[in-house]
């Protein structure tokens, strides 16, 4: 069995993901998803989202992809390619008995990891919010909607989202 790659995202309706380096937004609902989802699984990311987290997210490997040749990071796996990051990912599973890699950001990486993804867990912020980072445009023709969910607006949520889980068809 391969173990499948997926993608975790909350995108407004214009594909913004961030802005300033932070999220431009507060989902209580889909942080708590995030969390049940990429628990105790290896997570990948860019140098701005590792940044923008300001500390290691506990009980997961946290991958941060670089360009920078001497960055080092406490907490981190710091390594300069997605493929680097995919294989130390499936070494971390398969040693942990994780049953799935997750990419979490941010969009360069989103951008590449569309390429070898076999799902997108896909929060949909049901707004058009500014900001200067953005989740890329993807064929929706090559992958199947196999989970909806509405959210409403609510003390705890921002913004109405429509979580999705799409799989590779």
């Amino acid at each position: 069995m391969t173990l499948p790659v997926c993608l975790i995202a909350a995108v407004s309706q214009n594909n913004v993901i961030g802005c300033a380096g932070v999220m431009p937004w507060h989902l209580s609902t889909d942080l708590q998803r995030f969390k049940a989802l990429t628990l105790n699984k290896p997570i990948i990311m860019g140098r701005k989202t590792w940044d923008s987290l300001g500390r290691p997210l506990p009980d997961r490997t946290n991958i941060v992809i670089t360009r920078n040749p001497t960055l080092a990071s406490e907490g981190a796996v710091v390594v300069h390619s997605l493929s680097q990051a995919h294989h130390i990912a499936k070494q971390v599973a398969f040693q942990s008995g994780a049953d799935a890699v997750f990419i979490i950001g941010g969009g360069e990486i989103f951008q590449q990891g569309l390429q070898i993804a076999d799902k997108i867990f896909f929060t949909e912020i049901l707004a058009f919010i500014e900001g200067d980072s953005f989740f890329p445009v993807f064929d929706k023709e090559k992958w199947t909607i196999i989970k909806t969910q509405y959210i409403p607006e609510g003390d705890k949520d921002d913004y109405p989202t429509r979580f999705m889980i799409y799989e590779r068809k």
